[in-house]
């Protein structure tokens, strides 16, 4: 049986829909998907008992249609393996990774930001993220051996033949009892999966697990939020974090909080929280203000599993609400924890901020270089996947880093430690702190807030009456191609990416020879490195390009000093069947970046075509 997934470390992923149509909103999947996913089931459960004899695993889903059947698909193999399976429904990733934290492992049945008739699986284990590429890999093997032999289908097809549903009366006595209690248990389990991710909620956000700590920040938060009052409109569009512990969080510090599409599974426009997406909550944002809602001065839309969210903030300047950016979002993230770091040592009189580090994805904006080096913290970058990011980091703290924040810039968002995931609150809240968090007096001495800490760094006047528009401006400037722009995506026919890079060399080292002096001229660009990422390694100063494999290849443009000025970058996704493309430019040069991104078009095509 051809499975036809794509199998990545960040999740395994096809359409389910039994249309075949991506954008078909049925609940149904044909019989050969039920056995898949069955197959995907016992895969992990072999691989979790090979870990522990006794295993707990968290079953969850979010909310695309096809997401129950699939469970109901898993769930008769994971009790005919022994397992003790806790089933909280619809349930964000942040928040069934941090609920696995008392289990031994989950799997997560979704598609992240895919179309609608998308599904897919992530398999984790206990340390609050998902398994690495090489644990990935073993599961992909199991998988790949069990779809080739017709006599494991036909085993599997027996088992799910006994049970074809929660509710069939057709099914054992024994086993519809215990996946009916499963059932009737879902409840408690969501319960507690809420309260699992709160109390690990405030961890992160605080930067310590403990409580009194916990508590000094949160009220501090609540203090500065009475005098700097703040309301966030969250456009949820149906997605996983419907259900979700947002709303309380918010409330319970004072933010006044405003949902939109708030009904679980009710997805009432394209899932991926792009610009073109984020429009209805900043109409909602703009509608709330002419009513003389003031404060509302954030706004977010995750996607359907609700690990990722991005930004729309009030611009006093223009009057209206508007679209960050995904590098912009990322940007003040990191500016905001990094700032943290510091002001924590300010008022703890301790060195948290030792040894800072961040780790980011290859085709996260070169900004973050700047802001990095501002605070005197290394960036350690890997090839895209959050996975990647995440064991990139944990390397990194083996090492003695203090990592405390990384991500992928150039999909917005970020994951904050101890969290393994980005988590839209996590992004939200490093926005907070960052506008409510302001000089004040802790201890009797004069503390200074994180965005004085900031302006110091850059030899700034600082203000302490600022909004999160003048936060922006001071950001370092650079023009980047968005990802969900359609000249970031190419469709090529070479199927082989070592072949394909291989030849783009020959085009690329032919072609610089010819446009040298026409780049020094008009951009000052008199030196180039290629830089390959595979996994959490990058490679510098690559000599033979093909080697890279399907790894991120970036061409780093510097000037005769060898100051980095610009980069382009390539990599075939390994979620989707297109190959991406991305261009970043120091400073506001919109026609440099198109100029540089439509001559890489245009050399990978001609590789392509040889």
């Amino acid at each position: 049986m051809e499975h036809g997934m794509i199998t990545s470390a960040s999740g395994w992923r096809k359409v389910f829909a039994v249309s075949g149509d991506e954008n078909d909103n049925t609940s149904k999947i044909s019989e050969n998907d039920r056995i898949l996913a069955a197959i995907s089931a016992e895969v992990f459960a072999d691989y979790i008992l090979e870990k522990t004899s006794k295993p707990v695993v968290i079953l969850g889903q979010d909310t695309r249609p096809t997401g129950r059947a699939i469970c109901e698909a898993m769930l008769p193999i994971l009790v005919s393996k022994g397992i003790s399976v806790k089933y909280p429904g619809f349930i964000a990733a942040p928040e069934i990774m941090a609920y696995s934290k008392v289990a031994s492992g989950f799997i997560y049945v979704s598609a992240s930001h895919n179309p609608i008739g998308h599904n897919g699986i992530k398999f984790g284990l206990d340390d609050g993220g998902v398994l690495n590429g090489i644990e990935n890999a073993k599961l992909v093997k199991a998988l790949n051996e069990k779809c080739a032999s017709e006599s494991e289908i036909e085993r599997i097809r027996s088992i799910l033949n006994q049970k074809k549903s929660f509710k069939t009366a057709e099914s054992p006595e024994e086993a519809r009892n215990e996946a009916n209690e499963i059932i009737a248990q879902s409840q408690k389990a969501k319960v507690d999966a809420k309260n699992a991710y709160t109390a690990f909620s405030k961890e992160v956000i605080s930067a310590s697990s403990n409580s009194i700590e916990q508590e000094k920040l949160f009220s501090k938060i609540k203090e500065s939020l009475s005098l700097n009052k703040i309301g966030i409109v969250a456009d949820m569009n149906g997605s996983a974090r419907t259900l979700s512990i947002d709303t309380k969080i918010f409330r319970d510090l004072g933010i006044s909080y405003y949902g939109l599409n708030d009904e679980p599974g009710k997805i009432v426009h394209a899932i991926i929280p792009e610009p073109e997406n984020l429009i209805w909550c900043a109409a909602e944002m703009e509608r709330l203000q002419k009513e003389g809602h003031a404060e509302v001065k954030l706004g977010y839309m995750p996607d359907c599993d609700g690990d990722r969210g991005n930004i729309v903030f009030w611009n006093e300047k223009s009057a209206k609400a508007e679209v960050l950016k995904a590098q912009e979002v990322f940007a003040l993230s990191v500016l905001s924890e990094l700032s943290y770091m510091k002001y924590l040592d300010e008022v703890t009189g301790g060195n948290v901020s030792k040894n800072l580090a961040v780790a980011a994805n290859c085709p996260t904006s070169m900004r973050i270089d700047e802001i990095c080096s501002s605070f005197g913290a290394k960036l350690f970058r890997a090839e895209v996947g959050e996975a990647n990011v995440v064991n990139l980091a944990r390397k990194k703290r083996s090492e003695g880093f203090t990592v405390r924040i990384l991500g992928e810039g150039s999909n917005g968002g970020n994951i904050t430690h101890p969290a393994a995931v980005r988590d839209p609150l996590n992004t939200i809240f490093a926005l907070v702190k960052l506008l409510v968090l302001r000089d004040s007096e802790e201890g009797g001495k004069k503390v200074k807030g994180l965005f004085h800490i900031w302006c110091d760094s850059q030899n700034l006047p600082y203000k302490n009456d600022f909004t999160l528009l003048d936060v922006i401006e001071t950001l370092p400037k650079y023009t980047t191609t968005g990802v969900a722009e359609a000249r970031a995506v190419l469709k090529i026919k070479t199927a082989d990416h070592s072949v394909l890079k291989g030849k783009f060399q020959k085009i690329f080292e032919k072609e610089w020879q010819a446009k040298k002096s026409e780049l020094r001229e008009k951009y000052g660009i008199e030196n180039y490195e290629a830089i390959g990422t595979n996994g959490t390694e990058e490679s510098r100063n690559l000599a033979d390009y093909s080697k890279n494999g399907k790894g991120g290849l970036k061409i780093l443009f510097s000037d005769k000093d060898k100051n980095p000025l610009a980069y382009i970058w390539m990599r075939g996704s390994g979620t989707e069947p297109v190959f991406r493309v991305l261009c970043d430019v120091k400073g506001n040069n919109s026609e440099e970046e198109h100029a540089l991104l439509d001559w890489e078009r245009s050399m990978i095509l001609k590789a392509d075509e040889k």
